[in-house]
């Protein structure tokens, strides 16, 4: 399959790579190398390199969720 790929001039080795390095970039390091079944450090490694910044998302998470008003503030509507 390999070398029928590479005939068509797709690189399967480059291209797993791409993929990878973009799920780094998508996926806390914890659910993708739990996803894959390896070690969370080379996943850590591969964010590093693909500049996946997990701080920087979770703190827009929580700018994201705290803007919005809580069912449970007082005056929310029920």
């Amino acid at each position: 399959m390999g070398e029928r790929l590479s005939r068509l001039g797709i690189r399967p080795a480059e291209a797993r790579s791409t993929a990878l390095f973009q799920l780094a970039t998508e996926l806390p390091a914890a659910v993708l190398a739990r996803a894959l079944g390896i070690d969370i450090t080379v996943v850590v490694k591969w964010q590093r390199v693909a500049a996946g910044d997990w701080a920087a998302y979770a703190a827009e998470v929580s700018r994201r969720t705290s803007a919005q008003p809580s069912i449970y503030a007082p005056g929310a509507p029920t």
